[in-house]
């Protein structure tokens, strides 16, 4: 087995006028989330967040379009999902990335990772998503795309 890297990335993608996308996992029912995922090989952190947001959307974007918050977090690593990291690994440090898109645009979700999505208003979809880091920087949003 090949265990993840306890390195990972949170995409807040959204639009101009602050609608996020979130979607659910289907391992979690009810745990909403903005995209997420383990870097893979020595891959840099803008590319696990392009190809994350590809794998779990459908969404193509660029590395000019991809917006690196240098932002991290760690944190403690839900029990339920230990088993995919090496033995003894229990916390993880997460990147932030945004993306912007025009408008709600259609989203093609992988189904063996998520089953819904909803694009919701930003202070909406803080509120919703399970994960505190990810409320956190859903909260930043409105800051982080005025400059």
């Amino acid at each position: 087995m090949t265990y993840k890297q306890p390195i990972s990335v949170l995409v807040i993608i959204h639009t101009p006028s602050l609608k996020v996308l979130l979607i659910e996992r289907t391992d979690f029912p009810e745990a909403w989330q903005s995209v997420t995922g383990s870097r893979e090989g020595e891959e840099q952190l803008i590319d696990t967040a392009i190809r994350e947001v590809a794998e779990e959307t459908g969404i193509v974007v660029t590395r000019e379009s991809m917006r690196d918050w240098q932002l991290s977090t760690d944190f403690e690593i839900f029990d339920i999902w230990r088993h995919r990291y090496a033995p003894g690994v229990t916390t993880n440090t997460e990147h932030v990335f945004s993306v912007q898109v025009v408008e709600e645009v259609d989203v093609v979700l992988s189904e063996r990772e998520h089953c819904r999505h909803r694009w919701v208003e930003w202070a909406v979809a803080a509120e919703m998503v399970f994960s505190p880091s990810n409320a956190e920087a859903i909260r930043m949003l409105p800051e982080r795309v005025a400059h």
